[in-house]
């Protein structure tokens, strides 16, 4: 007998299409929305929506300046109206703990599900993890508390949108790296290992808004000084359908993020067919038989991340192509966006990932 459409309280960050960084949270939500009788959406800022037709969004309205208390205010203002509306079978806090901490007095006998991936401990996140009948990451080492409620299950891509191109590019070799211009990410550790190769460096991305530009300039003077300025591109920020075409127009891909940053720009690239040389151990269940030529010890190995870039830059278009296909299987298997969906939904229901997972 099928189960009964859940029908979902969601708290988001951003619920914006066009989003240059968080428009795939829409298409989770939309990936959600069959399972549902209806998601009701309160985001803390809204922009272009392109949701399916049983899900509401509600913005508490950081998009139009109001202030913290504002906000507050807003969100307690939804809060109470949906609930005195409509019966709610489970919230799914998406990177949202603040939101699941504050509604949790106003949820008793709803249970809250709260998906986390990042390092950065707060108090905040302690509060949503009490709070939380449970919390879910992407790994486990991309949950940064040891908590018996954890239930990893992978990354969403979308694996029809981030495909391989239809002819591998191999001339000029090219290297690429999406990630933020932040020290956390290495750009400058790329720089330093690529400098004495024959080959050009992409890097796609921009400083995140707000924050200091200085490593971008570093970054540039860097590539100055290495004499390396005429093979290496800041494309700035990027929308998802320019990240895919530097992605399909890359020879290898680079990710540099440290343990407790499972990067879901890895996994795209992998989706897309690129070899792709890592950092973290959490992405050993996919490199498999190619761990040693895809894997580095540590972000900041220079020398190593060299050997290994001269090693996969001397392979045949072929060899390099048999790599990008076993990746892609992976991610396709244990990461898309379509699986996750499922995961998502089983721990809603049940608390549980689903017995195939």
């Amino acid at each position: 007998m099928a189960e009964k459409p859940l029908r979902l309280l969601l708290f988001n960050l951003v619920t914006d299409a066009d989003h240059l960084v968080l428009a795939f949270t829409t298409d989770w939500i939309n990936e959600l929305a069959p399972y549902c009788e209806y998601i009701d959406v309160v985001t803390m800022q809204v922009g272009r929506l392109a949701v399916a037709d049983n899900v509401r969004v509600f913005s508490v309205g950081r998009e139009l300046g109001y202030s913290e208390p504002r906000r507050a205010v807003e969100f307690y203002r939804i809060l109470r109206n949906l609930r005195s509306e409509r019966e709610y079978d489970a919230c799914f806090a998406h990177m949202m703990p603040l939101f699941a901490v504050m509604g949790a007095p106003l949820l008793r006998g709803i249970p809250i599900t709260t998906w986390y991936t990042h390092r950065q401990r707060s108090t905040t996140l302690r509060l949503a993890t009490a709070a939380s009948h449970r919390v879910i990451s992407a790994v486990a080492s991309s949950f940064p508390y040891d908590t018996d409620k954890l239930r990893p299950l992978g990354h969403g891509i979308d694996t029809d949108f981030f495909v391989p191109p239809a002819q591998a590019h191999d001339k000029p070799p090219r290297v690429v790296q999406v990630a933020r211009l932040t020290p956390i990410k290495n750009q400058h550790i790329l720089l330093n290992a690529a400098a004495t190769l024959d080959c050009e460096v992409v890097l796609v991305g921009d400083t995140a808004e707000g924050y200091s530009t200085d490593y971008r300039e570093e970054l540039k003077q860097l590539a100055v000084e290495l004499g390396m300025t005429e093979r290496v591109t800041f494309t700035g920020r990027q929308t998802p359908e320019q990240v895919r075409n530097w992605y399909q127009n890359a020879t290898l891909a680079i990710n540099l993020s440290p343990p407790g940053l499972f990067d879901k720009a890895a996994l795209e690239a992998m989706a897309c067919g690129l070899p792709t040389l890592v950092s973290n151990d959490a992405f050993a269940d996919l490199t498999g038989p190619q761990r040693m030529l895809l894997h580095i010890s540590a972000p900041d190995a220079t020398e190593e991340l060299r050997q290994h870039l001269t090693t996969l830059l001397a392979l045949t278009p072929l060899q390099r192509q048999q790599i990008g296909q076993q990746l892609r299987a992976g991610v396709v298997a244990h990461h898309s966006l379509q699986q996750l969906a499922k995961k998502v939904i089983s721990v809603l229901r049940s608390g549980e990932l689903p017995d195939d997972a």
